[in-house]
């Protein structure tokens, strides 16, 4: 195989910033300068000059800094022929991965560079001085999606990340046939785990390890957010954190003189995807593009799961490394992350996984050959899963088609009809409660189905002490439990049991 066409990861960088002043914080332009500076400097040095592509992840946090890769460029002193940004997505440092693996393959270029970085722990700062208000009060990602509350789905409290992903939680457990108490245990497990992989890594923001029931304990400090997850179980973005790495071909590498144990050899990749619209899936138990992306990126590399030394599984919530799980046959009690998970290691928004590639590599550094990074993204929706290692993979050729799109459309069922003003009796098909911050029922919500199998949402109000109880309290299985739906004084359905 030519050299020139094998992508290789020489160098990886990350930082995080806690500034005793926010005035003093370092904006997403300035992370991405330094994570960008860190990775030129573990690669050796010299790197930054020979950037062809330079692309970043997009960021939510300073809203007013429009343009990036201008003055980014400028700062490093590189002279990029490519430059772009990706939407701030889950799963965009492992779509950008793969795509300068191709370009790499095809010849197109020869050196990559791929950053991101959010400073929301600063701008919710920065924001609630300019307010003269508590930091609490200042959630830039809920002012980000503020325009989508009129919406149909929007009404009925399913917009935010936290107030979604429940519903797969709740029905993956139903499925399951698990009860509330031994799917809050496998949570727990696996979350315990990933805060004890982040006490361990110096880039994690959050360094002090759990055990299960600290996970499971609901108290102030992890009071409860959206059934059945407390606040211990979701994704960290109050963080200040900038993450990148610099891919290149073999050639190019060796000569530079990177010496050959420090060189992480890019493999195949798989990306497949859902609606974004929760209520246009067929089900909520399992994803149809979660388990194409992860079988074929296995497949393409000929690898199975006793290959794999460590894993990266995106883990916004509980429900997607489980779904992760099972479809991968990964257990419950090796660690399900090399970063500390967006808990511990930090969620910033669609970086993420840029710093799980910086610990991948350097875990690979350390032990073993073979690793796996399966990222996700939007509401359960995106998911693009690629293979790296130590040695190069032999299927591993480039430029390579990712996308399996239509293999995943195919494996889909047929999604319910909609039905927005539907009344009449109604069966649930998932659901999930929230809560304030005194950890109080704010509301419920119901997807349900109809008489003829159609698709609605059902209000719970934060007052229906027995609807709630009957949702939360684990006496019994609310999935598949018939109620009725109706009118109430606002013109949204309410759900009555």
């Amino acid at each position: 195989m030519d050299a020139s066409r094998i992508p290789v990861i020489v160098g990886v960088g990350q930082v995080n910033d806690r500034p005793a002043d926010p005035a003093r914080g370092l904006d997403p332009l300035g992370l991405m300068e330094a994570a960008l500076r860190a990775a030129d400097a573990d690669a050796g040095g010299g790197w930054l000059e020979r950037v062809d592509s330079l692309a970043h992840i997009g960021q939510i946090s300073f809203p007013k800094l429009t343009d990036i890769l201008g003055p980014l460029a400028q700062r490093l002193d590189a002279s990029p022929r490519l430059s772009y940004a990706t939407h701030p997505t889950g799963d965009s440092p492992i779509l950008l991965l793969n795509e300068a693996a191709n370009r790499i393959g095809a010849g197109e270029i020869e050196v990559a560079a791929i950053v991101g970085g959010e400073a929301l722990r600063t701008a919710s700062q920065l924001r609630a001085q300019a307010a003269g208000g508590s930091v609490s009060d200042q959630n830039v990602v809920a002012a980000a999606t503020a325009a989508f509350r009129q919406t149909y789905l929007g009404r009925y409290g399913l917009v935010m990340p936290t107030e979604a992903y429940p519903l797969f939680e709740n029905a993956l457990r139903a499925a399951d046939g698990q009860t509330l108490a031994q799917s809050q245990r496998e949570s727990a497990e696996i979350w315990s785990l990933f805060s004890r992989v982040a006490a361990e890594n110096e880039g994690a923001w959050l360094r002090r390890p759990l055990s299960p029931e600290d996970i499971l304990r609901t108290g102030a400090d992890n009071r409860p957010l959206s059934f059945p997850y407390n606040k211990l179980m979701v994704a960290n973005s109050s963080v200040n954190q900038g993450a990148g790495f610099i891919v290149t071909s073999l050639a190019k590498a060796r000569a530079a003189g990177v010496a050959d144990e420090r060189l992480i050899f890019v493999g195949r990749g798989a990306a497949a995807h859902e609606q974004y619209d929760v209520l246009a899936r067929d089900v909520y138990h399992r994803s149809a593009g979660m388990t194409v992306s992860l079988q074929r990126a296995l497949q393409l590399n000929d690898l199975c799961t006793d290959d794999l030394d460590h894993v990266e599984f995106y883990s916004c919530f509980p429900c997607v490394p489980k779904l992760a799980r099972r479809v991968t046959d990964w257990p419950v009690d090796k660690p399900a992350s090399v970063f500390g998970g967006l808990t511990f290691g930090g969620g910033p928004i669609g970086n993420y996984m840029s710093h799980a590639v910086v610990s991948m590599v350097l875990a690979l550094r350390k032990s073993g050959r073979h690793g796996l990074l399966f990222a996700n993204g939007g509401l359960a929706t995106h998911n693009h899963t690629i293979v790296v290692s130590r040695e190069p993979l032999p299927g591993a050729q480039f430029p390579q088609d990712f996308d399996f799109q239509a293999e995943a459309d195919a494996a889909r069922g047929p999604v319910p009809p909609r039905a927005e003003n539907y009344v009449g009796p109604g069966t649930i098909e998932t659901y999930t409660v929230h809560y304030d911050r005194q950890g109080e029922p704010r509301s419920g919500v119901i997807v349900a189905r109809g008489k003829q199998g159609e698709r609605f949402l059902a209000k719970v109000r934060g007052d229906d002490a027995a609807a709630i109880e009957f949702l939360t309290s684990g006496a019994a299985e609310p999935v598949g439990a018939m109620g009725h739906a109706e009118v109430g004084s606002d013109g949204d359905v309410n759900w009555r049991l």
